[in-house]
């Protein structure tokens, strides 16, 4: 007797981005506030990142509820309803529970009984999530898939570290990504160089703290330089990559939707991969931080709200961070 096939799924399904959200932090962070502790000035943070103003969450926004806000909102913009939700993935450094996943909270918080769990990959964790949500719908696994990228960073971040306390910020944001009649969400290009670890890393184990009875969290430390010289040069390549793997010329793109690192490293992978200016570019970064796995939803969210972005419209994503690690695709507006 022949072993039974297992194979049900004899097509793959096309998936898609079906709908966006966004949640920021309420409290407006400028320039002016960071600066004295560590010695700096407005006119040095603009030039070094571009940044002007940064959002930092309240008490009451935590990881969860920043990312139900989110969600709430990429779900109605779907048109569905949370139950449709099959499956929930949510990219976060920042949620200090070692466990439960903040997405089994988030699912319940929404009304979903659907598989919920968490991705550590740092600033590329969306881009990794919506990777894994289009292949979960393509194969059938799941119809309806919801990604939230979402950090509190600042909860991880020393006000007194120059090299990192004007750059880190806190808020969510969300796709559903679900069936449709052609495929809009491009080949991934992901992978990581380990071997660059320490260039972006959390200071401390969490058992050295407690070994020595520090009452200071663990914080974020970053070695600038040598992350925007790898960032500047090596993200310009895989962007390229996926772009010719997705078959898509720079011409043929309406939008650029980088990880909002840093303003520098993005005009310098534009002119590398030779953008023309017909392309326009997320500049998110101005006014909200670099918010980690929650900047490409948050830059790409508010692009459609300006009416900068428009349905059908073809965008490359890409995202790079701690690991190092980084994820691209292209994909269709919704």
């Amino acid at each position: 007797m022949s072993a039974p096939s297992l194979d049900t799924v004899r097509t793959l399904q096309p998936s898609a981005v079906l709908g966006l959200g966004l949640y920021r932090a309420s409290r407006v962070v400028p320039n002016a506030d960071v600066v004295e502790a560590i010695d700096s000035s407005d006119e040095w943070i603009q030039q070094r990142s571009g940044i002007v103003e940064r959002r930092f969450a309240t008490p009451e926004e935590s990881v969860v509820a920043m990312s139900v806000g989110a969600a709430r909102e990429a779900i109605d913009d779907a048109g569905i309803q949370p139950g449709q939700i099959d499956v929930v993935i949510v990219a976060t450094v920042s949620h200090l529970l070692q466990t439960p996943s903040a997405a089994t909270m988030i699912a319940h918080e929404l009304g979903s009984t659907g598989a919920a769990f968490d991705i550590s990959a740092a600033c590329a964790g969306f881009c990794h999530g919506l990777a894994i949500a289009s292949d979960l719908v393509r194969a059938g696994s799941a119809r309806h898939v919801l990604v939230i990228g979402v950090e509190r960073l600042s909860d991880i971040t020393s006000p007194t570290d120059r090299g990192t306390a004007f750059i880190f910020s806190d808020g969510a944001g969300a796709a559903v990504v679900g069936p449709a009649e052609t495929q809009g969400i491009g080949p991934v290009v992901w992978g990581s160089d380990g071997g660059k670890y320490d260039l972006i890393r959390q200071t401390e184990d969490w058992r050295d703290v407690v070994a020595v009875g520090s009452t200071t969290m663990p914080h974020l430390v970053m070695k600038g330089a040598e992350v925007f010289r790898w960032a500047a040069f090596e993200m310009a390549k895989v962007a390229t990559e996926t772009l010719e793997r997705s078959g898509v010329r720079p011409e043929d793109l309406d939008l650029f939707v980088p990880h909002q690192a840093n303003m520098r490293i993005t005009d310098a992978m534009a002119r590398s991969m030779k953008l023309p200016d017909t392309v326009r570019i997320a500049r998110d970064i101005a006014h909200q931080g670099n918010a980690s796995a929650a900047s490409v939803p948050l830059a790409l969210r508010q692009l459609v709200l300006d009416g900068e972005a428009r349905s059908g419209d073809t965008a490359l994503l890409i995202a790079f961070g701690a690991g190092l690690s980084f994820a691209a695709q292209v994909i269709r507006i919704p």
